[in-house]
C-alpha cells in the first residue's frame, strides 16, 4: 500500500522559499499570484494491506521523523 504524506508550514510560520518563489514568479510577468507557500511531499510504500494501519503507521512515520510538528503541519493520504 502506498502512502503520500504532504508536509506544510503551519500558518504564521515565516516560509522564506514561499517567498521567494512568489517573488521569483512576479519577476517573471505572472500577475495575480497571492501569498505561496513551499511544502514538500513524500510517498511511501508500506508493506501493509489494512488500510487503517497503514495509515496509523505513516501518521506515526510523519509525527516522529518526517514533519517538524511545532512549525509545519501535515497530511496522509493512502493512494
Amino acid at each position: 500500500m502506498k502512502a503520500r504524506v504532504t508536509i506544510m508550514p503551519k500558518a504564521g510560520v515565516l516560509d522564506p522559499q514561499g517567498k521567494a518563489i512568489g517573488h521569483a514568479l512576479g519577476s517573471l510577468g505572472f500577475a495575480g499570484v497571492g501569498e505561496v507557500r513551499a511544502g514538500k511531499v513524500i510517498e511511501l510504500e508500506l508493506n501493509e494491506a489494512d488500510p487503517a494501519k497503514a495509515q496509523a503507521v505513516a501518521e506515526d512515520m510523519a509525527r516522529r521523523l518526517l514533519a517538524n510538528t511545532v512549525i509545519e503541519s501535515f497530511k496522509v493520504e493512502l493512494t
